[in-house]
């Protein structure tokens, strides 16, 4: 990976998502912008905020995607991220999310 790059693995199946009630959305639902979340695999020499193994939330629109050893990836800037969510957070931030 070079410079700010990070290389992410979505998680679940890409499309389908369930509803806090269980109901099983359709990827032909339409919604309107919808962030989604993803693995890191792996980072750049000048990424400073994430980590691999972290999870992270970005714009699906703003992604490339890469296929390494028959696996899909997709390859983000740093600066594309809008959250990343901490393993263990402690009694400082009640959130559980870092920016």
């Amino acid at each position: 990976m070079l410079h700010d790059r990070i290389l992410v693995s979505l998680e679940g199946e890409p499309g389908e998502r369930k509803s806090g009630g269980g109901i099983l959305i359709p990827a032909t639902a339409s919604i309107g912008k919808r962030l989604v979340w993803a693995h890191v695999v792996a980072t750049g020499p000048h990424v400073r905020q994430v980590c691999v193994d972290d999870r992270v939330l970005f714009d699906p629109e703003d992604r490339a995607e890469v296929e390494l050893q028959s696996k899909d990836y997709l390859l983000l800037r740093e600066r594309d991220l809008h959250a990343v969510a901490a393993a263990d957070i402690g009694d400082h931030e009640p959130t559980g999310l870092y920016l």
